[in-house]
């Protein structure tokens, strides 16, 4: 992916561009890529020669969905507030061993993760950050597969809507709560990440970026940009029955 035939623009004006990140693509370069690893940066900085293009928030390179970028340093330090403020509101979709209960809110302090490479001299035994991350289900399946001792696994997709935005933080919260998300090979169950490579050919992890609302920087209006799941994704959802409640094609509203 040298060139930006790739891209998926969700919104894009002079300030900003919103963009759909597939699953696998690097935001930036990293330590742990080989050189000249495909990344979102060098694809944005091929689309955007003459600009300096600022990177507002993360996504980890496992989880697909919408990012936001800025066109110039004042529209990035402007969206950065609104996300230390909590002003900006995040949806994401995920897959969950067992059967999640309809709503509930996570209210769970984590420790910052250490990289060790990146970060040499920091200390890593910083003490544990709030993080809070609100969740409802959409939907339940179970199938007739047999893991471990139980005859039948049991699947939910859950809405999360994280208020604070800890590194892994919703990985990390849904195993907290004993629904790890399929397809997460550090903080998941290994069982149900064969059992849907192997049944349901489903090799990723089952994190995506849905939704992104915030108020533009310069016009003011609030901006709710959605992403939609992806045709494989879809797929997988169709073939466990989840026909609904939630965006199989990209949107944007302005109000």
């Amino acid at each position: 992916m040298s060139d930006t035939a790739s891209l998926e623009i969700l919104y894009e004006d002079e300030y900003l561009v919103a963009v759909n990140k597939p699953a696998g693509l690097l935001v930036h370069p990293s330590w742990i890529a080989p050189a000249r690893t495909p990344n979102l940066a060098a694809q944005l900085k091929l689309r955007y020669p003459n600009e300096t293009v600022h990177t507002v928030h993360r996504l980890d390179r496992a989880t697909s969905g919408v990012i936001l970028f800025a066109r110039n340093k004042a529209v990035a330090h402007s969206l950065q507030q609104q996300f230390a403020e909590r002003q900006v509101q995040k949806t994401y979709l995920c897959v969950v061993r067992g059967w999640a209960d309809e709503e509930g809110v996570i209210d769970y302090a984590l420790k910052p993760i250490h990289d060790k490479i990146a970060e040499p001299h920091a200390n890593p035994d910083k003490e544990a950050q709030d993080a809070v991350s609100a969740y409802r289900r959409i939907a339940k399946v179970a199938l007739p597969i047999p893991v471990g001792r139980y005859p039948e696994a049991r699947y939910s997709l859950v809405e999360v809507k994280p208020t604070t935005g800890r590194k892994h933080q919703i990985r990390r919260h849904m195993k907290h709560i004993l629904h790890p998300i399929v397809g997460d090979t550090k903080h998941g169950e290994g069982r149900h990440n064969r059992l849907f490579r192997e049944h349901l050919d489903s090799h990723r992890l089952l994190l995506m970026a849905v939704g992104i609302e915030f108020e533009h920087p310069v016009s003011g209006c609030r901006l709710n940009i959605q992403a939609g799941v992806g045709d494989d994704v879809r797929e997988l959802f169709e073939r466990l029955g989840w026909r609904e409640g939630y965006p199989v094609t990209a949107a944007v509203a302005q109000r």
